[in-house]
């Protein structure tokens, strides 16, 4: 039984999801798009699966993912072994691929990576998705580590609790008068279903949530604007356009100059955020880990290892 993975096959699959045709993938590696097709046609008769699937752009299988994923880690360990052995050329940076969400990758994260020693001469390929869906990143094997909502560690991933984002239930004063009865004393439970709302995209679920928090079975309103970055979220609310989650470091400020009001003091919402990384004894990927939790500990609530939360429902 032919049990060995070829370095080179495995390279030209990574090659191909990475460039998204074998023609592309072609021109990276040097190859003709024949010798490319080969090379995977004959990796995936070895492991006995399809691991690409045929679409423009391609898409790696199941299996497929997890062959990604031994190549990117070989990659890394690779460049490790030649930066600890003075084999990496001048001007070579050391590329990292991180998952964030937008609401942290806006507030602190890029603090934490100010943290990482320069000298270690980091490239960061940032992906910016929703906190939810970030651990599928991993699991496709496009980056190695991830901001995550989830306690569960991906196969192959440790994981180390961060703390929670909280989110804060804002108005501009004169939305909060007209839609949610701030001036005439209405009750924001009874008004809040009708009331224009920001949402970051279509996945968005905390407005929801904290509507149902509110009024157990509703939702927030049909008027729905959808506003996909955390800047531009906060400024809409700010504006008058809808009420939304803020998160608090991004409130307090607007709420200090008088630009947004509280709906319900009482009541937030709390996203419980965990750092995920492929384990794998990697140097970069160790000080960027540190430099994170240690961010996440000045900035996030209830930083460290606390029992996970969940976002309510």
């Amino acid at each position: 039984m032919m049990s060995e993975l070829p370095l080179d096959q495995v390279r030209t699959l990574l090659a191909v999801v990475d460039e998204g045709t074998f023609d592309a993938a072609a021109n990276v590696l040097r190859l003709t798009p024949s010798a490319v097709s080969q090379r995977v046609k004959a990796l995936e008769q070895r492991t006995g699966r399809v691991l690409l699937m045929r679409t423009k752009p391609v898409r790696p299988t199941e299996s497929g993912e997890v062959v990604v994923r031994f190549a990117r880690q070989l990659a890394r360990l690779e460049r490790d072994a030649r930066t600890a052995l003075g084999m990496s050329g001048p001007g070579e940076p050391t590329p990292l691929s991180i998952a964030v969400n937008s609401d942290s990758l806006a507030t602190w994260f890029l603090p934490a990576l100010r943290r990482v020693p320069q000298e270690l001469d980091l490239a960061y390929e940032l992906h910016r998705e929703d906190q939810d869906h970030t651990a599928a990143l991993l699991r496709e094997g496009l980056v190695m580590a991830a901001v995550t909502s989830s306690p569960e560690a991906v196969t192959g991933c440790s994981v180390r609790r961060l703390g929670r984002m909280r989110y804060l239930p804002v108005a501009s004063p004169s939305f909060a008068d007209r839609w949610l009865g701030r001036r005439s004393g209405g009750d924001v439970r009874e008004l809040i279903g009708d009331a224009p709302v920001i949402s970051f995209d279509r996945r968005d679920d905390l407005q929801d949530a904290f509507v149902r928090r509110l009024v157990p079975g509703s939702r927030a309103s049909a008027r729905r604007h959808l506003v996909p970055t955390s800047e531009g979220f906060a400024s809409a609310v700010a504006a008058g356009m809808g009420w939304g989650m803020v998160p608090d470091v991004q409130a307090e400020p607007l709420l200090r100059d008088g630009r947004v009001v509280l709906l319900t003091p009482d009541h937030t919402v709390d996203v419980p955020l965990h750092w995920q990384q492929w384990k794998l004894d990697s140097p970069a990927l160790a000080t960027v880990a540190e430099a994170v939790a240690a961010q996440a500990a000045e900035t996030l609530t209830g930083g460290g290892p606390i029992a996970p939360r969940h976002l309510p429902g």
